[in-house]
């Protein structure tokens, strides 16, 4: 089970490396999340960027602990964080991890425990039917397209449907829980396409 954890700071989990390097399943990897290609000028002149650091959970556990931080993005509001194929458009295959929320200084903290390494991937054997919940400009697919196991091993923080009121353009995309998310903020393209930052933890 994925759950999403608001507001908590590891202080031990931060440390960051310069240069990226390979990391077991019992080391902490640590990268940083940098300014999207396409994201809006008001936000970029802020300087916005992220860092996170991925760790076995619980120590020399089975599984992965996401941490990330946010800095100088609009305070007091909400972004999305997705585990996805590629960081930039056409994007490929993507879910939904959670919310990060900012404070008064525009920094904003969550913590996902899940699979975040090489095994992090999507897989549909066959059609099946799925609920329609949602509707607006991307409505809920009625089933799915079959598809073999596709590996996701980057990272993108979305901006909530409120961009427009930042100066931003108001574009949506389907990038939030209701599919009607903002623009691109920040990702993971500091890493090549086909090689993000969690194939470099086993």
């Amino acid at each position: 089970m994925r759950y999403t954890t608001l507001g908590l700071a590891f202080a031990s989990m931060v440390a960051l490396s310069a240069t990226p390097s390979y990391a077991g399943i019992d080391e902490n990897f640590s990268f940083d999340l940098v300014v999207a290609a396409k994201a809006c000028t008001s936000f970029a002149t802020k300087k916005p960027f992220g860092r996170a650091t991925i760790a076995a959970f619980p120590p020399g556990g089975p599984v992965e602990r996401l941490h990330v931080e946010v800095f100088n993005l609009p305070p007091k509001n909400d972004f999305v964080i997705f585990v996805i194929q590629v960081p930039n458009a056409p994007f490929g295959m993507a879910w939904y991890d959670g919310d990060i929320l900012t404070d008064d200084d525009g920094h904003g903290v969550i913590d996902i425990v899940g699979r975040f390494s090489t095994g992090t991937f999507m897989v549909a054997p066959g059609v099946a039917p799925a609920p329609v919940v949602f509707g607006g400009p991307f409505p809920d697919a009625s089933k799915n397209p079959t598809t073999n196991p596709i590996q996701m091993y980057h990272l993108l923080v979305q901006r909530s449907n409120e961009a427009k009121a930042a100066g931003c353009p108001g574009t949506v995309t389907p990038f939030t829980s209701n599919h009607q998310a903002g623009i691109q903020v920040l990702n993971t393209s500091n890493f090549p396409d086909n090689f993000g930052p969690l194939h470099h933890v086993q």
